[in-house]
């Protein structure tokens, strides 16, 4: 068993630079350059979907069954809606995150003039020398949200001549710090982190050389915010699936905060129970701090890529996540244990070691090591 720690400097910088490049869904070309860039420098090979989405492999001595490990580098986002007759603009999300949190961002149209101009998403009742009490009464939702422009524009006809139009895309600032305690906060974490962890094994893996039983193929997503995900970038040669994602701290979960939380359930039902338990071992084994967990509003990448009609088995590894979708926070720690667990899954025996197992009658898997987990 390989026991490996993968590079937590090289997971940190990656995630920087990858936190630095705006991607909400529908504007991911360059963080996906910047993805292929070091992919480059891995010497993996890689191919780019009809859409835009990476598909990498990892060679192995074998490609039969072949297995995925999927992350995705869309964010939330936003897009202008209307352009008021006092130069405010209206606004609509991209991906499913609240108004609340929205509120205060600082934010960059990009227009389709390659001009980027600045902003910030206000109520609009934002101050209380008018409004008093409302401001805390107003209800909070997108509708009740607009962006000031930070340009001389008080005017339909001056936001015009800046180039701005309905539809334009609206990234929003990450505020990134990395804390000498190893807490991180960003925006936009989900998923970058998790893309961040995935190149991180793979680093691990190609520095020291680490021969892969099983050709894996290395997937990242474009369109996961918006609930696309890996429908659109698996082949029907895949036989197993293991995403990359956020696991939500909060009361009543059960996600551990400084390693590997493995999702047992998901809003869209149960993950596969002998792929989860492989990764249970795999934690085990390497002690990695893990725990399990239970999401009910929540989906990833496994979703979409089943509801696609993949015949494939799925599992979900998640790092920590403090107010998902929001200020969001997590720690080194957890990265780099999932980032050693995907190490460990990517060089590991597959789940079942020929076709015939895979797609033949059902054979009971042996129970996982008998551990205490926590």
């Amino acid at each position: 068993m390989n026991k490996l720690h993968p590079d937590i400097a090289y997971i940190h910088d990656v995630l920087y630079r990858l936190l630095q490049i705006p991607s909400p869904t529908g504007m991911t070309d360059a963080v996906v350059k910047l993805v292929c860039q070091e992919l480059d420098l891995l010497k993996l090979p890689y191919e780019l979907t009809r859409r835009g989405a990476i598909r990498a492999t990892l060679k192995g001595l074998s490609d039969s069954p072949r297995r995925a490990v999927a992350a995705h580098l869309d964010t939330l986002g936003a897009m202008v809606k209307s352009i008021n007759p006092d130069g405010r603009l209206g606004l609509v999300p991209i991906g499913y995150w609240s108004a609340r949190f929205a509120e205060g961002a600082r934010i960059t149209i990009n227009s389709d003039n390659n001009r980027k101009t600045r902003g910030t998403i206000l109520p609009k009742k934002a101050s209380g020398h008018v409004y008093n009490e409302e401001v805390d009464t107003q209800k909070t939702s997108w509708p009740n949200l607009e962006v000031r422009v930070d340009e001389l524009c008080n005017s339909f006809d001056a936001i015009w001549e800046l180039g701005i139009r309905v539809g334009d895309f609206i990234s929003i600032d990450p505020i990134t710090e990395f804390m000498d305690n190893g807490f991180i906060i960003s925006r936009h974490l989900d998923d970058k982190a998790g893309v961040a962890c995935v190149l991180g094994a793979l680093k691990s893996i190609k520095d020291n050389k680490i021969t892969v039983p099983s050709e894996c193929s290395i997937l990242f997503t474009i369109s996961e915010e918006v609930g696309v995900g890996a429908s659109h970038i698996l082949r029907g040669n895949i036989a197993e699936m293991v995403s990359v994602d956020n696991g939500t701290i909060a009361p009543d979960q059960n996600t551990c905060e400084y390693g590997v939380t493995l999702a047992m359930q998901d809003s869209s039902g149960p993950f596969d129970r002998h792929l989860t338990r492989q990764l249970i071992s795999l934690c085990q084994d390497l002690e990695i701090e893990y725990s399990r967990d239970v999401f009910l509003h929540y989906r990833s990448d496994a979703a979409s890529a089943l509801e696609a009609g993949n015949d494939i088995r799925t599992a979900l590894v998640c790092f920590a996540l403090d107010a998902s979708h929001g200020y969001e926070r997590t720690h080194s720690k957890s990265l780099q244990s999932v980032a050693k667990l995907l190490q460990a899954y990517m060089t590991s025996q597959p789940l079942f070691k020929n076709e015939e197992n895979v797609f033949g009658p059902h054979t009971e898997l042996p129970l996982i090591n008998n551990k205490r987990e926590q």
